[in-house]
């Protein structure tokens, strides 16, 4: 029977810290036998215990990567407050033609008639709803983002937290160069 936080340190492909601030320290970062670590927490690793893990081959998700999803829905959820509409209303009834449309054209051009659209078949048709929507752009965004850092870690020779920093500082001097505040 393990005892206490034993079983924090047992070997594991992923240890995924997700409660506590600086659970990963420099007193603990050399009893973790993960292969991986998975930051779902806030700031779960310090900047010691990290360095020491990675010199030990450990591969970490940050936390600055990890807990992005939360943050781009909420950005969403702003949005869709600011214009006081919920996403895809304006297209929602205009894909749903286009598919019938498609449909129709696909008959003609095939000259095969295709059976009577039921209730089944109308689902397929429906433009997507508010959490399809959501959903979508939440993948698009975090698929950048991943691809991104993942560029920026190859391109710098560097680990994903350090990546995540470096593109986010470029990105704010990139804007400030383009508007000119700064030359």
């Amino acid at each position: 029977m393990l005892k206490g936080d034993e079983v924090i340190y047992r070997a594991c492909d992923l240890f995924v810290p997700a409660a506590f601030e600086k659970s990963i320290n420099m007193e603990n970062a050399e009893r973790f036998k993960c292969k991986v670590v998975v930051e779902a927490a806030n700031g779960p690793t310090t900047m010691a215990a990290e360095e020491i893990m990675i010199k030990r081959g450990v591969f970490f998700f940050p936390d600055v990567l990890m807990n992005a999803g939360g943050v781009t829905v909420s950005y969403f959820e702003w949005l869709k407050n600011i214009d006081h509409t919920r996403p895809g209303r304006l297209t929602k009834k205009w894909e749903e033609k286009s598919k019938l449309a498609l449909l129709k054209a696909t008959e003609k051009l095939t000259g095969i008639k295709m059976k009577e659209i039921g209730p089944e078949e109308r689902l397929l048709l429906q433009g997507p709803s508010e959490l399809d929507m959501v959903r979508s752009g939440l993948e698009n965004v975090m698929c950048d983002a991943v691809k991104r850092l993942i560029d920026v870690s190859n391109e710098k020779n560097t680990d994903l937290r350090t990546a995540a920093f470096y593109s986010a500082i470029m990105r704010v001097h990139n804007h400030f160069l383009i508007t000119g505040s700064i030359h």
